[in-house]
């Protein structure tokens, strides 16, 4: 036999992990969230010579170095960049494993690439210190950039022409809202967690002995554990269908995101075409619906989903949707003062005149100098006028709906129309204060009680007594989300007029 090659075999059968590092092992098991699990230990069986990963990937933050560039505070504040070998270091084995590879790349891993794919919102460092390492060359591939590991995966994938089960995928990060092992091997790449980073080079030497065993059955969704154990998490079925609450809506955009399952699970994206023709959402309504990955990015998303309907006719109980304002303002618009909101964003513009909702008092008092004492004595109002005004009657507090509020027209407005005096006093703010969206207030009344609810940004959904709503604000025109066509104006200390 050629010595060479002699030499060759004699290296590959002995693999074997080696111990010892400055840097602690984990004590700690990861298990990952709601996953079913199947875990064997490390087999002892003959390798198969010829499985190396035809594309090897390295995740960068806690992974080749330390620390996370997001914890480089201070030097984001000193407005420059972190110094290799300094600010940020490679972690021992790392720097055994890239020599490795370096002095083998003509050799043994002569049919392997190496790629980077890293989630970090430092890209501009993360490419600096590739450099700085001397890593570039290293390389063949490199994604960096926040977001979905998958989609990295994805790009990497067409980029390369490789195939998953033909890659090897190294990160800290296992599973939950963070993690990146779990779905990454969903897709079929062999995934090795290493939470405490390649702290010694028995996890490099296991994850190629492993992957050798594995390339004979390529199982999805294989992950090897920092404790060199084999974890399958079982693929969740298609169609299985989860249940959610719309956390947040982008109307311009037409997308949102769901929060569902247990507590630290990734809220699940959804765009408006998913949803049931001729159908619209809020912030909390609940949904049912299954997950697909779309193929071109290997993004998760909803798809045929079902909006839950409650049945209330039996029950004491209203759908209606609410928005937050904090003291004092809260108060005047409660009082009758306050006959604007305005706002910069987009919040009342999808919503008809006529439409009811109510108003719920934040938990903070929004600091605006007391700047509205001067505009409300411009008015004519004195001290004890104005401090009734800006003040809940008694059992009406924080945390609370407090009001029903009707909505009239929304429009935009210029900087000299917010200066005019009359409108001035109707916000309750400065010109230069004010958004540039002004809402009408048609009419308000107190809820027969404060009803406590957890106030959200943007405009959601709350389920409340009936009992607590002001008589003649629901009728036969009124949805379960207190929408309406009827007005009815009301008495208001000052209005404004254009």
């Amino acid at each position: 036999m050629n010595s060479f090659f002699h030499a060759r075999l004699v290296f590959l059968l002995g693999l074997l992990p080696c111990g010892g590092s400055a840097f602690m092992s984990p004590t700690k098991n990861f298990t990952p969230i709601g996953a079913k699990l199947t875990r064997t230990t490390a087999s002892s069986s003959t390798l198969h010579l010829h499985a190396l990963p035809s594309l090897i990937v390295f995740d960068l933050d806690n992974t080749l170095w330390t620390p996370e560039l997001y914890q480089l505070r201070k030097i984001a504040r000193s407005n420059r960049y972190p110094v290799a070998h300094q600010d940020v270091k490679l972690f021992p084995a790392a720097k055994e494993i890239i020599q490795q590879i370096k002095n083998e790349r003509e050799g043994r891993f002569a049919e392997t690439k190496f790629a980077v794919a890293s989630r970090t919102k430092s890209v501009d460092w993360a490419h600096d210190l590739l450099e700085q390492f001397e890593l570039k060359e290293l390389f063949d591939y490199v994604e960096i950039f926040s977001g979905d590991k998958k989609r990295h995966f994805s790009n990497l994938k067409r980029a390369s022409g490789i195939a998953y089960t033909e890659m090897l995928f190294f990160d800290d990060a296992r599973d939950g809202r963070f993690g990146n092992c779990e779905p990454v091997s969903q897709l079929g790449v062999l995934s090795v967690h290493c939470p405490n980073g390649l702290y010694e080079d028995a996890i490099w030497t296991n994850a190629l002995k492993h992957y050798k065993e594995w390339s004979a059955h390529k199982t999805p969704a294989t992950i090897v554990e920092w404790d060199n154990s084999i974890t399958t998490v079982q693929v969740a079925d298609p169609n299985e269908r989860h249940k959610g609450e719309v956390k947040f809506i982008n109307r311009e955009k037409r997308f949102g995101f769901i929060q569902y399952g247990v507590r630290g699970t990734r809220d699940m994206f959804f765009h408006f075409s998913a949803l049931p023709r001729g159908e619209e959402v809020e912030e909390g309504d609940e949904l049912s619906f299954t997950i697909s990955t779309d193929s071109r990015n290997g993004k998760d998303a909803a798809a045929n989903i079902e909006i839950s309907k409650k049945d209330l006719d039996g029950c004491n109980f209203v759908n209606m949707r609410v928005f937050s304002m904090n003291l004092p303002f809260a108060a005047l618009l409660s009082n009758g003062y306050k006959t604007l909101e305005t706002r910069n964003g987009t919040m009342f513009t999808p919503y008809p005149e006529g439409t009811k909702m109510l108003l719920h008092v934040g938990q903070r008092t929004y600091p605006d100098g007391n700047r509205h004492i001067d505009v409300m004595k411009s008015g004519g109002l004195n001290d004890d006028e104005i401090q009734a005004l800006k003040s809940l009657p008694p059992g009406y507090k924080k945390g609370m709906a407090v009001a029903i509020v009707e909505l009239g027209k929304t429009f935009e407005t210029t900087l000299e129309q917010r200066c005019d005096p009359d409108f001035q006093r109707a916000v309750a703010a400065f010109g230069q204060d004010s958004g540039m969206r002004a809402t009408e207030i048609k009419r308000v009344e107190y809820l027969k009680r404060g009803v406590s609810v957890s106030g959200r940004g943007g405009v959601f959904k709350a389920k409340i007594d009936r009992d607590a709503i002001p008589d003649g604000w629901l009728d036969n025109n009124d949805g379960d989300d207190g929408s309406s066509t009827s007005v009815k104006k009301k008495k208001v200390y000052y209005s404004a007029t254009f």
